[in-house]
């Protein structure tokens, strides 16, 4: 166990959207003490504003890591930076966090956390929606099913501004179903607790404004081996439809439970970052029928009241990488479980560019 008294420093590396919300987080859980901001553009002045001017500002994580010597680093920049930035704070002796994916290729994911697990230090990747007892409770109650499952997910983005340019960005190195996909590839994963075998997926390019040969919009079929089948769809852009863009839904023989959130479906709400984990209520629907072959039970609401704020799941999300670090928590499984996610997403974008089924 490390010193619970000592205040664990750390170097937030990328200061968008969440890099943002992570110091946010940093900045009020005693445990942490911020040591430097670093971003290359001035994403960096604007977070320090915003936390009261308190923290040293460097345009390179090299620079911030020489002047800093931190304990911990944060990582949320653009994909193809995670590799490089995590194995150079392992090899300093750092703790990291990153948002996920956790690299930009399998390979690369499997160098982190050989790079962690020789370091001895600890790797916890950004999967928010761990974090969220809305999700946990939506997990659980899968359960209850049967097997074998038919889980429906998408989350499609309506973008523009800012935010369509941050998708383009993102598109220099990934798709959407593997930036996004990520997330609920995981959550599939916990539902079957069952092995992927067989993934298949489509994809469009529907503008010329992301390179050749990527893509906007996708949509993957994953194949478990004890039967159960899920597919996951995301689309980023100004011609997104918001129409059926937030769908979460989870059947089996037993019946079904989805995610109603009429307040984050709403029009005009895909791009929001509150939207994309807001769940508000969960609906169960149980298949059993009477004697007359209507149904037996009326449908079950499951209305939440622990529903945090895209803030308040990110501070959950720094608490569990403090208490890894003081307690030492083996974080094997967690690990295995982010290099899953990605290799399964990485098939379905192999699956767009080839046509062809990918067997795992």
């Amino acid at each position: 166990m490390t010193d619970h008294k000592k205040p664990i420093k750390i170097l937030v590396v990328g200061c968008g959207n969440m890099g943002s919300s992570h110091a946010t987080a940093y900045h009020n859980i005693d445990g942490f003490e911020i040591c430097g901001l670093v971003s290359q553009g001035k994403s960096k002045e604007a977070l320090n504003a915003k936390l009261g001017n308190k923290y040293p500002l460097f345009n390179s994580m090299e620079e911030g890591m020489r002047a800093t010597n931190p304990d911990a680093v944060c990582i949320s920049t653009y994909p193809d930076t995670h590799e490089k930035f995590a194995v150079r704070a392992f090899e300093s002796g750092c703790h990291v966090f990153i948002e996920k994916p956790l690299a930009d290729t399998v390979e690369g994911a499997e160098r982190v956390v050989a790079a962690a697990k020789k370091a001895g230090k600890k790797l916890v990747v950004g999967y928010i929606l761990r974090h969220h007892p809305s999700w946990e409770k939506f997990v659980e109650l899968t359960g209850e099913l049967g097997k074998p499952l038919v889980m429906r997910m998408n989350l499609n983005q309506q973008s523009d501004g800012s935010m369509w340019t941050l998708h383009r960005n993102l598109m220099n190195s990934l798709s959407p179903i593997v930036d996004c996909g990520v997330h609920y590839i995981d959550v599939m994963c916990q539902m079957t607790r069952s092995k992927p075998v067989q993934v298949y997926a489509i994809g469009a390019r529907l503008t010329d404004e992301i390179p050749a040969g990527n893509y906007n919009y996708g949509q993957l079929q994953i194949r478990f081996d004890d039967g159960s089948v899920g597919w996951y769809e995301a689309g980023w852009g100004p011609m997104v439809s918001e129409t059926a863009f937030f769908v979460k839904d989870v059947i089996g023989p037993k019946g079904s439970v989805s995610i109603v959130a009429k307040e984050a479906a709403a029009a005009g709400k895909s791009q929001s970052i509150e939207a994309h984990t807001k769940t508000e209520s969960l609906r169960f629907h149980h298949a059993d029928l009477d004697k007359n072959e209507k149904f037996a039970r009326q449908d079950t609401w499951i209305n939440l009241e622990d529903e945090p704020d895209h803030q308040e799941l990110c501070n959950r999300e720094q608490r569990y990488f403090l208490k890894a670090i003081r307690d030492n928590l083996d974080l094997t499984a967690h690990a295995e479980d982010a290099v899953n996610s990605l290799r399964i997403a990485f098939a379905a974008d192999e699956s767009v560019r080839t046509g062809k089924v990918v067997m795992l």
